[in-house]
């Protein structure tokens, strides 16, 4: 990111010799890379003058296909009530440094919209008059994206504005791109106001307003000051309405139609490569200092090559960082001799992502002790994808997995009581050595759905559409004096991508090694083809 100054006398000298008399702004004591720049009338013609056109590509999103009939699913939960969903807006890392944007997950499912594109805007599903031929012809709401205009060099707003301004971020995606590139009608987000407030009421006849209010505080106070305007003052009520919102979004997205399946087999064959990458990197990299943050950027690099970005923060977990569930530091040492676990994905443009684990031998081969606890987690995951049929429950795939591993943890001495007791509800011993769950939606969110109801969730069945995962494990803490010391510091586990159809489930990840020998060829390929590199 560039600098203005490098120091205070060049700052002051900067700002002296740039703005022009009665041109100060407020605070002009104060250093901030985005407001200290020229503001007089003369440097406002000269920026707005003398530039060639930047017009951005334009063309419908293959997600556009999709998008109307998800929106009318919606609407149909929530007839004569408007639907407020924001897309969001970037968040700070640190002083006047935001992080990437990633719009809200609710407004990229309803709108198709995935990488950056629009910061601040908002979709609103306005609901159509009762009596009009669009609500006798089934139709409940007609949606409306709401955006900032293209801030390009014709405007002011191209050099001042640091987040639209294209001075700053590039051509971006206005009006008409948007209306182009989703199918929805767009207009100005100053307008935004007035159209969230139209006919709002308690009477009858009237409309109510809902809003996914955890994205965007300003539009949710915004809404917030509309209902508390026309007799819906009850904050709690109003919260419940907005979460019943967001909790119905949330299970719409449980069932993916044919474009989000694609995007899911996209995601996990550019997390494939990711994993090619990390194995070409490994032996390079064994014993040198933060060795797996060295493979966390092999993976990452990928993410950013195939797709928008990790799907969530990489997991590179070697010896006893490996059985830390979620171990995102990545500052520790990968040592021959130990196992790497490596849980990554890749989320393509459109947000949809990958969610794979895979624990690997650093020296390319399993030792006696490890082969068998891998070999025992993978026939777990084996028996919780044979659960895993049309009809079934997520608690089936989980007891079908801890039936495995609380077996042969009571083989190995490990567990203090029996099988059956371990297993049932008042037992669970088996669970210090497997704490989590073992599956979960997965799409635009790696925990997709999570909004839900457990009833539609965990205690729903299992129906085709549906894509999650199957990750059984087994976590032997470095410190635990329950198990014999040769187990202790071993993590294992065995995640994959299964998206269940009318004849039963399907692994999506299936091209990614995960059988002892599988894993121990494909660590040797890719060795050799790094060598070669």
């Amino acid at each position: 990111m560039s600098e203005v100054i490098t120091d205070k006398d060049k700052e002051y000298e900067a700002r002296e010799a740039a703005v022009a008399p009665g041109d100060e702004q407020p605070n002009a004591d104060r250093v901030n890379n985005r407001t200290l720049r020229p503001t007089g009338e003369t440097f406002r013609q000269f920026m707005t003058t003398g530039w060639d056109d930047q017009e951005p590509e334009i063309a419908p999103l293959e997600s556009s296909a999709y998008i109307q009939a998800r929106i009318d699913a919606l609407g149909a939960q929530f007839p004569g009530e408007r639907i407020v969903i924001p897309a969001g807006t970037p968040k700070v890392r640190a002083n006047d440094c935001d992080y990437a944007f990633r719009p809200d997950t609710t407004f990229a499912y309803y709108t198709g919209l995935g990488q950056d594109y629009e910061s601040g805007a908002v979709l609103v599903l306005d609901p159509v008059d009762p009596d009009s031929e669009e609500a006798k012809a089934g139709k409940t709401h007609t949606a409306e994206l709401f955006v900032a205009p293209r801030a390009d060099n014709s405007t002011e707003e191209y050099y001042t504005s640091a987040q639209y301004g294209e001075y700053w971020v590039g051509p971006r995606a206005g009006l008409k791109e948007l209306a182009a590139m989703t199918g929805i009608e767009t207009h100005d987000i100053a307008q935004l106001a007035d159209a969230i407030g139209k006919d709002v009421g308690a009477e009858a006849g009237a409309v109510r307003v809902r809003v996914v209010r955890e994205t965007d505080a300003a539009i949710t106070s915004l809404v917030e000051g509309v209902r508390e305007a026309n007799g819906f003052a009850d904050p709690d009520d109003n919260a419940a309405a907005d979460d019943k919102l967001h909790e119905v979004a949330a299970e719409a997205r449980m069932i993916k139609d044919a474009y989000e399946v694609g995007e899911m087999r996209k995601a996990v064959a550019a997390t494939k490569k990711g994993f090619d990458r990390i194995l070409r990197t490994l032996p390079r990299v064994v014993g040198k200092e933060r060795s797996e943050r060295m493979l966390e950027g092999a993976f990452n690099s990928v993410s950013r090559e195939e797709g928008n970005e990790v799907g969530y923060d990489t997991i590179i977990a070697s010896g006893p960082h490996a059985p830390i569930l979620h171990w995102m530091r990545n500052t520790g040492v990968v040592r021959n001799g130990d196992l790497l676990l490596i849980d990554a994905g890749v989320e393509t443009d459109s947000l949809y992502t990958a969610d794979i684990t895979r624990t690997f031998p650093v020296n390319g081969r399993f030792t006696e002790l490890q082969r068998d606890i891998y070999e025992t987690v993978l026939r777990a995951q084996a028996a919780g994808f044979e659960a895993a049929q049309v009809g079934a429950t997520y608690s089936d795939i989980h007891h079908a997995c801890m039936r495995v591993l609380a077996e042969r943890l009571h083989d190995w001495g490990i567990l203090p009581v029996s099988v059956e007791e371990s297993l049932s509800p008042e037992g669970q011993q088996h669970r210090r050595w497997h704490a989590c769950g073992c599956a979960h939606h997965l799409g635009l969110d790696v925990h997709d759905c999570a909004q839900a109801r457990y009833e539609s969730y965990q205690g729903a069945r299992i129906r085709p559409g549906m894509i999650f995962t199957i990750e059984p494990g087994l976590y032997f803490k470095e410190n635990d004096l329950l198990v014999p010391p040769e187990f202790r510091g071993i993590g294992v586990r065995i995640e994959d991508d299964v998206l269940m159809t009318e004849d039963g489930p399907e692994w999506i990840s299936k091209d990614i090694p995960k059988t002892v020998e599988g894993v121990e060829a494909w660590m040797a390929a890719m060795a050799a083809a790094g060598r070669a590199e």
